[in-house]
């Protein structure tokens, strides 16, 4: 291993960076584009994508620390080299379950300006002292100030669903109020969170700020691009490509499915998740590092809050950009929040019709999120979980469906509370399909036949699982079952696949319409 390359995983100080010699991949030609016009901007990216590097990539160029620089694109397009006033507002570091946390964090930041600036506090209020801090710096410097704000929205999403949340909204809305009769003090203003959370409106007057989140050419802004891994980590992927014994295209192909597939505007080169990147190279796997630091608690929250339902994420989502783009706390549609958390992604575009397709980016997000769900909707221990999926795929494998079927009934022997009864048919669908998911073999999910839809379709390398599921709503066990199977015939749901050439196997499924689980199959 050539421990002279630094992996800078964690590291979001540009400085730090550069001064210890680790690895950058270069975005300053961005940074530079973005300063020749001065408008306020705002980009939603998921977490763990570098929003705060690229920040503080900005804050030490505003500051003109051309040093730093040295060798990289910005060197070759800056030619004057301004120091302006950087004021980093960054909320990323803590939690604000309340509005005392949010106000202690913000008499922080401030204190710690106004110490800077000389500047004796007469006013407790937040949107007070923000503005008499643009204003006096503005005056002891004579340069218009730059406005870095990283994570905006994690005070409202740490109270979401609480009390606090609306307090924590009107706090931020009052210390943003002043940027709006301040324009001609800022020279730079740009904003980064996760969600664009729509009829909030802490930015109130920013009319024209200036949403960058789905604009083609700044997609690759964070993340790191296809051609950006082959610049800067080829002898990362050479070790692993050693390591498992594999090909360079297979190393890379095998990396792709893992980490890349991010678009976030449509036409786009797609981009990987630069922190799973970086861990794969330093452990030398291809893991799961997604959820290392824990899942975002607000998606979790948003899980527990809203109808559970797989037909938001499954099998590819079709939806216009207003449904997706905003994310309204208010509003029972779950799209947004799996969609700017970093979930779904978008991999198509229909013109002129202007419809998207999102689905998972890669497979580590795709088994990550399907295990929040699984253990949020299921009563089998964490730790028995994997267990589960893994003796699954092997009695796939063996064709053995009682043993197949045996195990998820045992996993939704009851309907848990979240889930009410009227939504007993979409939760067990929902989570025989979640189980089959996992298990990395082709799922498809209400697969359309000229007669109709079947319900869960499993394809492994030698067989074909079809699979009809019914309520069985105070009848008999034997008719339903009898019923499903009949149905699976007349649709003709097996016809697409009998030219593969696998054994195919037709099951109808029965569970209880009261709560009670499955009730038993046939096939």
């Amino acid at each position: 291993m050539d421990l002279s390359r630094k992996l800078p995983i964690g590291i979001q100080d540009f400085k730090k960076l550069r001064e210890n010699d680790y690895i950058y991949v270069d975005k300053t030609e961005f940074v530079y584009n973005l300063s020749q016009v001065p408008s306020p901007y705002f980009l939603s990216r998921p977490r763990r994508f570098g929003k705060s590097l690229l920040l503080s990539t900005m804050e030490y160029y505003f500051l003109g620390r051309k040093d730093l620089f040295a060798g990289l694109e910005i060197e070759k397009l800056e030619k004057e080299w301004t120091e302006y006033p950087v004021l980093k507002i960054s909320f990323g570091a803590d939690n604000y379950p309340d509005l005392t946390s949010l106000k202690s964090a913000l008499n922080l930041i401030l204190s710690g300006y106004e110490k800077q600036y000389n500047i004796q506090v007469t006013d407790e209020r937040s949107a007070p002292r923000l503005n008499r801090l643009i204003t006096t710096a503005y005056g002891q410097t004579g340069k218009p100030v730059v406005i870095l704000i990283d994570e905006y929205d994690k005070p409202i999403l740490d109270a979401l669903y609480t009390e606090d949340e609306e307090k924590n909204r009107q706090e931020l809305r009052s210390f943003y109020s002043p940027l709006k009769d301040l324009d001609k003090y800022i020279r730079f203003l740009f904003i980064t969170g996760i969600t664009k959370v729509s009829h909030v409106n802490i930015f109130s007057g920013l009319n024209q700020l200036n949403d960058i989140s789905m604009a083609g050419e700044f997609s690759s802004l964070c993340g790191i691009s296809e051609s950006e891994l082959e610049k800067y980590f080829m002898p990362e992927i050479e070790e692993l490509s050693r390591k498992f014994n594999l090909s360079l295209p297979e190393t890379k192909e095998k990396l792709a499915q893992m980490y890349d597939g991010y678009h976030f505007s449509y036409g786009s080169e797609g981009v990987y998740n630069p922190f799973c990147l970086l861990k794969c190279f330093y452990e030398k796997n291809f893991g799961s590092y997604w959820f290392e630091s824990g899942t975002p608690s607000f998606l979790v929250k948003t899980l527990e809050n809203e109808p559970f339902s797989l037909a938001t994420i499954i099998n590819g989502r079709k939806a216009k950009e207003d449904q997706f783009k905003n994310y309204d706390p208010d509003s029972k549609n779950m799209l947004p929040v799996i969609y700017q958390s970093g979930y779904l992604t978008i991999k198509k575009f229909e013109f002129p019709r202007c419809v998207y397709t999102l689905d998972f980016p890669n497979r580590e997000i795709e088994e990550g999120f399907l295990n929040i769900l699984l253990k949020k909707f299921l009563k089998v221990p964490d730790d028995d979980l994997g267990l589960a999926i893994d003796n699954i795929c092997d009695a796939l494998e063996e064709k053995d469906i009682d043993k197949v079927l045996s195990i998820i009934k045992a996993a939704i022997a009851d309907l848990p509370t979240v889930v009410k009864k009227d939504m007993c048919k979409n939760y067990y669908e929902s989570v025989t399909h979640l189980i089959f998911r996992l298990s990395g073999y082709r799922v498809l999910s209400e697969l359309q036949s000229v007669a109709g839809r079947s319900d869960v379709v499993v394809a492994t390398k030698n067989s074909v699982f079809i699979f009809e599921l019914k309520m069985d709503k105070g009848r008999d066990f034997e008719a339903v079952a009898a019923e499903a199977l009949k149905q699976i015939s007349a649709n003709g749901y097996a016809d697409r696949f009998a030219v593969s050439g696998k054994q195919m196997f037709k099951i109808g499924v029965v569970f209880s319409s009261g709560g009670k689980g499955m009730l038993g199959w046939k096939y």
